[in-house]
C-alpha cells in the first residue's frame, strides 16, 4: 500500500474499533514495523487538522485511538443523552497518584503509603476504567498488581506516563530555610545566669552554677 492507502486503512481501523489499539498489532495487520505505524498516525492526525475534522488521533502509551475533539464534548454529551460522571472523591485521586507513581502496585502497597483502607477506592478506580489488573506478584497469596489505564491517559490529557507532572520534593535550602526561621528552643534562649539540668528542680542559679563548677575543677 502507498502512504494514502495506509493513512486511510489506519483510519478506517481506528474508527471501527473505537477502542485504543496496540501500535504493534496496527504494525502486524499493516505489515510495517511500529515506527512507521507512528508516522502514519502523524500523518493522519495533521490530515484531520488541516481539513478542521472534529476529530483526532491521540497516542495512549503504546495504543492509538480515534477521539472526538474536547470543544465538542457538550454537543456529544447532549446528542447522546449522557450523564456527566461524578467528579472523583479526594481519597480516590490520592490513591490514584499512588498508582499512577508506582506502579504496578498492590493494594497493601497503597494502603501502607495512605494508612487506610482502600478496598472500595480501589474498586471504584476500575469500575470507572482509570486502573485495572496488571497480574499477580510471585509471592506468597500471589497478590493482584494495579496500574492505570489509557483511559486515565485520556483523561488527564496525557499520552505517556512520563508527561505527568513531577511530584514535588522538598529542597535541602528550602528544608534550611525553613529550620532557620523556626523558633530557637525555651533552653537557647535562656540567658547565661540559668542552666537546665534533667533535675526535678529544674533550674539552678549562677551561684550554684560556680560551686558546681568547681568542684569539677
Amino acid at each position: 500500500m502507498n502512504a494514502k492507502e495506509l493513512n486511510a486503512a489506519l483510519e478506517a481501523m481506528l474508527f471501527a474499533s473505537g477502542e485504543p489499539l496496540e501500535i504493534i498489532r496496527i504494525a502486524e495487520v499493516l505489515q510495517c514495523d511500529a515506527e512507521q505505524v507512528e508516522s502514519i498516525a502523524a500523518n493522519l492526525s495533521n490530515k484531520l487538522e488541516e481539513r478542521g475534522s472534529g476529530l483526532c488521533v491521540k497516542k495512549l502509551g503504546d495504543k492509538l485511538q480515534i477521539c472526538s475533539k474536547q470543544e465538542f464534548a457538550g454537543l456529544i454529551r447532549e446528542i447522546l443523552d449522557l450523564k456527566r460522571n461524578t467528579p472523583l472523591s479526594g481519597p480516590a485521586f490520592e490513591v490514584l497518584a499512588v498508582i499512577a507513581y508506582n506502579q504496578p502496585v498492590t493494594k497493601s502497597f497503597v494502603e501502607q503509603v495512605r494508612g487506610v483502607d482502600c478496598s472500595g477506592v480501589i474498586t471504584t478506580l476500575c469500575q470507572r476504567g482509570l486502573i485495572e489488573e496488571k497480574g499477580r506478584l510471585e509471592l506468597p497469596g500471589r497478590p493482584l498488581i494495579y496500574g492505570t489505564t489509557a483511559h486515565f491517559l485520556r483523561s488527564f490529557c496525557v499520552s505517556d506516563l512520563n508527561e505527568l507532572p513531577p511530584l514535588p520534593e522538598k529542597k535541602e535550602d528550602e528544608l534550611k530555610k525553613a529550620l532557620e526561621a523556626s523558633p530557637e528552643p525555651a533552653e537557647k534562649q535562656k540567658g547565661p545566669e540559668t542552666l537546665v539540668l534533667p533535675q526535678e528542680d529544674g533550674l539552678i542559679s549562677e551561684a550554684d552554677d560556680e560551686v558546681f563548677n568547681e568542684d569539677f575543677t
